[in-house]
């Protein structure tokens, strides 16, 4: 097993969030922040950016790493057939849009419903994963300092 480095982006546009929408069911209906795996020989920014492209369709730019998290999923089915999504780490990074310009995305993941753009004075009328953004997430967005928000073992795996 290795211990997955992902790299999620807070887009921030106009007072407005980018989240993928996503269900499973497991988690019922909730939104993640953009973002994925890291690849091999691939920087974290350099991640944000190909991810968000190809899930959201928009060109972002990294501005600040914001936070750290780490998550482990207990689930004995996830763990055999995907033990490559057991162990994440999530490299949370702020971030705008390079331009106006949306594309087709090309690479959704299998949960995600669509990516929506909500309002930052509503996120809390909404449930995000993982959970740890509900409390946080304003913090992270309003906050120049980098924080490490812990570690948490979750029954199921998400978006």
């Amino acid at each position: 097993m290795s211990i997955r480095s992902t790299a999620k982006a807070i887009i921030i546009d106009k007072n407005k969030i980018l989240l993928n929408k996503c269900f499973d069911e497991y988690n019922g209906n909730y939104y993640s922040l953009p973002g994925g795996g890291q690849d091999t020989y691939e920087t974290l920014p350099e991640a944000i950016i190909r991810e968000c492209l190809e899930e959201t369709g928009y060109n972002v730019i990294p501005i600040r790493f914001s936070a750290l998290y780490e998550e482990i999923c207990d689930d004995p089915r996830t763990k055999e057939l995907y033990p490559e999504y057991i162990h994440k780490m999530y490299h949370i990074f702020i971030c705008k849009l390079k331009d106006d310009i949306k594309v087709k995305p090309t690479e959704i993941d299998d949960m995600q419903l669509k990516s929506e753009w909500i309002d930052i004075d509503n996120l809390n009328q909404i449930r995000l994963l993982p959970s740890f953004l509900n409390d946080n997430i304003l913090e992270m967005i309003n906050s120049e300092i980098t924080k490490f928000f812990g570690s948490e073992h979750i029954p199921y795996n998400h978006g």
